[in-house]
């Protein structure tokens, strides 16, 4: 059975072979007539197929890509969204400052600039393309590095084995203790999110939903996943703090399997 890790690895992989296409239809277009033909024909007749894969396909690419780099390695975010938009108070378009999006805007900087201002917008466009790609690419090391997994298969072994346990208690009757357990374990992963993400947490001993607001003030969490986490911090504090009923079996069980999901969702 393929595990959420798997998914993700699966999911960058197509989105790097598109990145891949959509670099190879710019390299052939910038090639020089007499170069085209001296290419094997295979090679020929696929670019000639995929021409104008870049600007059909960048948009839904960025977009995918971004949320990729928002879950696994934030702190690159802000320099690959750099490279498509750049700095919207510049006074110049310049080598230096012209950005993909000038590109798929129809920017050619050929027009209305003199002769000493212009530069290959083309090479330009691809060079920005070949680094956003690049920092796509370096999410599949992160994959693959032994740090990273040990870290990951330790705490996911530790939130099954207390999982386990909380199902343990629930399938003898002890609700409150199970959901209690449950509730421990969302608090840590939550936790663990927000240093992934660099949100700053300022209380010591922050709640289910303090952690939650934090991320959705981040934009880590959008408004469906904030619901469902809240859903979980409801039914934990009805196991831990409400004296006026009794938490249900079926309560305990979604709040169980739900942390077991968000362990395996979010990072």
């Amino acid at each position: 059975m393929s595990n959420n890790l798997d998914r993700f690895k699966n999911d960058l992989a197509k989105l790097i072979s598109l990145g891949k296409e959509m670099k190879f239809d710019l390299a052939y277009r910038g090639l020089e007539r007499q170069k085209k033909e001296a290419l094997d024909k295979e090679l020929r007749e696929y670019g000639d197929k995929i021409h104008g894969s870049f600007e059909k396909n960048y948009q839904r690419w960025f977009t995918e890509a971004c949320a990729v780099l928002k879950q696994l390695v934030p702190d690159r975010l802000p320099e690959f969204i750099q490279l498509y938009q750049g700095d919207g108070k510049r006074k110049e378009i310049n080598v230096n400052t012209y950005r993909i999006q000038d590109w798929l805007r129809g920017m050619r900087v050929e027009e209305g600039l003199s002769l000493r201002g212009r530069f290959n917008d083309f090479n330009a466009t691809q060079m920005l393309f070949q680094t956003e790609l690049e920092i796509l690419q370096s999410v599949q090391c992160r994959f693959e590095s032994s740090l990273f997994d040990m870290a990951q298969l330790v705490r996911a072994d530790l939130f099954d084995s207390e999982l386990d346990a909380a199902r343990e208690l629930a399938k003898n009757g002890f609700l409150r203790g199970a959901g209690a357990v449950a509730g421990v374990v969302v608090e840590k992963h939550l936790a663990q999110v927000c240093l992934n993400h660099n949100v700053p947490v300022r209380k010591q001993h922050p709640t289910i939903s303090e952690f939650n607001d934090l991320l959705k003030t981040a934009g880590v969490l959008d408004v469906p996943a904030w619901r469902q986490v809240q859903r979980l911090g409801d039914i934990r504090n009805l196991c831990d703090h409400n004296a006026k009923r009794e938490p249900t079996a079926g309560e305990v069980d979604e709040l169980i399997d739900g942390t077991g999901k968000l362990c395996k969702t979010l990072f």
